[in-house]
């Protein structure tokens, strides 16, 4: 081979080689990093704050005691429970304080609460979900004088349903989803949070034989539909969707997340379904949240898998390999899930962690969500100390 010819070969390699370079997307050599969040609970003041009435700068210097645990245990995320029960721990037009926050709803707590705990946390490199209950409108009673006069039941008490002692919002109203679907748009407009999260409650858990009491609504928009069943999970749907719809009209950036009930359907219901014999999504919740990941309306699920493995109703191993199977189907981003505050509960210590390791066995998941903040803080079995040394130890 002649010196020209090798020069020209060797001219052309380089070239190549300099277009690859400048083509290249740095995001190709981005590693996806593990999510590892706390739910935090405001609801019953379960995570925070300690109590209702506390002092702002006390508020303050507990959730910021709270940060760094969560950093310092090797976390990344947290999800922030801002409307527990027709309230708001954020600056709302349509819904009064929360009376966590001040022990009375409708008292300002002083300061901007999700204002505070966005800045902080992003400080922090956490990433902050904003968690809504959507249809709640009371606590563990039904009871009306604990309400704000600005309350939303006060101004629409034809909304409001009455069921097993507790206050709810009907979903069955269009108006009422458009107002729950408004709310958290407040929330997406005006503050810089990375996702926004809704948990298990739809519909509300059945209370025994006793019917959820919607017959009017039925009667007025459901008798199209072939069961009441039908027209309620019809009703979810069409609210899920529109709040997707309207988050990503708004921001694309921000993540919509649910996390479901653990069992979809029962596979002696649903062939489609897992091998368990719990309640389910479907058919108790009204909440098809296959539809949803098939839809392509949420970014991530994260079931609650709150069983050990070996469970005879719902085992941890067989759900958590089933939702694996569903994510990779309808390309879902899944998160479990995971019952710190059962830890207890469990003959074997190690559990936990093990459920942990587990998950890293399927690529689907992509990360734990552990239910809840206080319950990993107190190390019970020093679960949280295996954690840290263990899976989370980098």
């Amino acid at each position: 081979m002649n010196s020209k010819r090798l020069f020209l070969i060797l001219l052309n390699l380089l070239s190549c080689t300099i277009i690859f370079a400048g083509t290249h997307k740095p995001e190709e050599e981005k590693t996806t990093k593990e999510f590892r969040a706390v739910w935090v609970a405001t609801f019953l003041n379960i995570d925070w704050p300690s109590k209702p009435g506390l002092p702002s700068e006390q508020q303050k210097e507990e959730f910021i005691t709270l940060l760094d645990n969560v950093k310092k245990w090797n976390m990344n995320a947290i999800i922030v429970q801002v409307k527990p029960a027709s309230d708001a721990l954020y600056r709302s037009k349509l819904s009064p304080w929360s009376g966590y926050l001040s022990g009375t709803q409708g008292v300002d707590p002083g300061y901007d609460p999700l204002g505070f705990m966005v800045d902080e946390a992003h400080k922090r490199n956490i990433e902050i979900h904003a968690w809504f209950n959507p249809f709640r409108l009371s606590s563990v009673n039904a009871n009306w004088s604990s309400l704000a006069t600005d309350n939303i039941a006060f101004k629409h008490p034809n909304w409001v349903v009455r069921y097993a002692n507790q206050l709810y919002l009907n979903p069955g109203l269009p108006e009422v989803r458009d107002y729950v679907i408004e709310s958290i748009m407040e929330v997406v407009e005006n503050y810089q949070v990375d996702g926004i999260h809704l948990d298990d409650y739809f519909y509300p858990y059945k209370v025994g034989k006793l019917d959820y009491p919607d017959f009017a609504a039925y009667s007025k928009y459901g008798v199209t539909f072939a069961s009441k069943a039908d027209w309620r999970r019809n009703n979810i749907n069409t609210f899920v969707e529109k709040l997707y719809k309207n988050i990503k009209s708004k921001n694309s950036n921000i993540e919509f997340g649910i996390s479901p009930f653990g069992v979809w359907r029962n596979q002696s219901n649903d062939p489609k379904g897992s091998k368990t014999k719990a309640l389910q999504n479907y058919d108790d919740l009204y909440a098809d949240v296959l539809l949803w990941m098939r839809k392509g309306w949420l970014n991530y699920v994260a079931p609650q898998l709150y069983w050990h493995r070996g469970h005879n109703l719902a085992d941890y191993s067989t759900l958590a390999e089933w939702w694996s199977l569903m994510a990779k189907e309808t390309n879902t981003k899944l998160y479990i899930g995971m019952a710190a505050y059962r830890v207890n509960q469990w003959k074997n210590p190690n559990e936990l962690i093990e459920q942990v390791y587990y998950n890293r066995e399927f690529p689907e998941i992509k990360g734990s969500i552990f239910f809840s903040y206080k319950s990993l803080a107190n190390d019970p079995k020093q679960v949280l100390t295996n954690l840290v040394t263990g899976p989370f130890a980098e």
